[in-house]
């Protein structure tokens, strides 16, 4: 379990770089910079979690459990990733395009997005679990640094432009602002075949001390959203997160059955295990 919490850690600790500081040219392109980083946080976190499990079950020569995690990584791919990536395409990049100083930048995250959709079809047709893991976890790979050149260079780039208004750029564009939260996974819906353990200590684990205080709860938001029926979570906190599940239950009413394993003075687990 240790080893799982570290790799998800250091996962986690490739997006602290996320959080640089962007100068906005208006309070409304402050506002949309903001709204996109904590989804980029989220979806970082989501797609750390599929790949999780889906290395996991490759390991422990469960096909079952693997066929699972391998289809809830594509239909979350489908449904979120790829759809944030062609939103991106639409409404971002062709503004960063016209500064000549940027084009160069804008053709490589273009190409990238290109080599992010190959990962995923190559997920899709690999013909063993640790293949389609190997797949995920390049692909998680080349996702962060996706996220770091966008949030580092285009996004700054945008909000500092006197000529273009990301505020209104980007307005109704859920898939880059994140305005949906709810996950696309179907969980398991009771007993099934997925290897998975109702034990806390098999369950993933979260150190949101490693996490940007600016992020922190997108990146939570975004770990549970990829938490399935029956499974869990254990996230580790510096203080005892009281309005943090206040924001949990009202996003997600019911969702998680939520149990203090330790509380204080220095370190506070939390363990959440989802109900439906």
């Amino acid at each position: 379990m240790r080893r799982k919490a570290q790799h998800l850690k250091s996962t986690l600790e490739e997006g602290i770089r996320m959080s640089a500081v962007v100068v906005a040219s208006s309070e409304q392109d402050a506002q949309a910079v903001e709204a996109v980083m904590e989804h980029h946080a989220q979806l970082s976190a989501t797609l750390a979690r599929h790949i999780e499990r889906l290395l996991n079950t490759a390991i422990s020569g469960d096909e079952a459990a693997s066929l699972k995690a391998t289809w809830l990584l594509l239909d979350w791919c489908e449904s979120e990733l790829m759809p944030h990536a062609l939103a991106e395409e639409a409404t971002m990049y062709p503004k960063a395009h016209e500064d000549p100083t940027a084009r160069l930048l804008v053709d490589a995250m273009i190409a990238e997005h290109r080599e992010i959709s190959a990962l995923v079809e190559g997920i899709r047709l690999a013909s063993t679990p640790v293949l389609a893991a190997a797949k995920a976890k390049a692909l998680g790979a080349i996702f962060e640094s996706h996220l770091v050149k966008e949030n580092e260079q285009i996004l700054p780039l945008l909000a500092a432009s006197k000529d273009v208004s990301l505020g209104q750029l980007l307005e109704g564009m859920h898939e880059l602002l994140g305005e949906s939260t709810e996950s696309s996974e179907d969980g398991c819906g009771g007993e099934c075949n997925c290897g998975h353990d109702d034990s806390s200590e098999l369950y993933p684990e979260l150190d949101a001390r490693a996490v940007p205080h600016a992020i922190r709860h997108a990146t939570i938001f975004g770990a549970l959203d990829s938490v399935a029926a029956g499974t869990g979570m254990v996230l580790v906190a510096p203080h005892d997160p009281l309005p943090l599940l206040n924001q949990i239950e009202a996003r997600t009413p019911g969702r998680f059955n939520i149990a203090y394993l330790e509380s204080g003075p220095e370190v506070w687990r939390l363990q959440f295990v989802r109900e439906s």
